[in-house]
């Protein structure tokens, strides 16, 4: 597959992008599994603000324990292939182990990259935004929260505007703090 790269970001502006991550947990202590993992992943740079964490439905198998998710956005100077070795060390530093055989599992922790800036990137292993976005509403409902305006750079709507035509009904809530 050839690489795609497209941005609309200009870094003589800031240096430092925005990268929107998704932390999520079924495994373990779920909460202090996605506390660490964001602990972590300040490796990376600066966190700006966080959603609430969610509960929701596993999303595309069966399992017998709910996910744990939370949005959060950094200021990073690193590239994108940098935030996602970071990414993956730090799924692999809390016990996530990858089996190529099963695409969606049970896992104490997984971190995907939804954003970086408004960048428009296909590599064969990092596609950004993340493709399968404006499908889960566990992802968008988090997103709603702390940046209901976003506009995605595919779909060219808000994430508000996702949410609301969003075909997943699975059940996604805001725990209490």
């Amino acid at each position: 597959m050839e690489a795609k790269k497209t941005s609309t970001r200009n870094s003589t502006r800031d240096p430092a992008a925005r990268v929107i991550l998704i932390f999520g947990s079924n495994r373990g202590d779920r909460a202090a599994n996605i506390d660490r993992a964001i602990f972590f992943m300040q490796a990376i740079g600066t966190e700006e603000k966080r959603s609430a964490l969610y509960e929701s439905d596993p999303w595309g198998f069966t399992a017998d324990t709910s996910f744990y998710n939370r949005v959060v956005v950094y200021r990073t100077s690193l590239a994108p292939a940098a935030v996602l070795r970071h990414c993956l060390a730090t799924e692999q530093r809390l016990g996530r182990v990858r089996v190529a055989t099963d695409r969606y599992t049970s896992r104490p922790i997984d971190i995907d990259i939804l954003f970086y800036d408004s960048l428009v990137l296909h590599l064969p292993d990092l596609v950004i935004p993340h493709p399968r976005i404006a499908q889960r509403r566990f992802v968008l409902l988090p997103l709603a929260e702390i940046l209901p305006s976003l506009l995605h750079p595919t779909h060219h709507k808000t994430i508000f505007a996702l949410l609301k035509e969003c075909p997943d009904t699975g059940n996604v809530s805001a725990l209490l703090a």
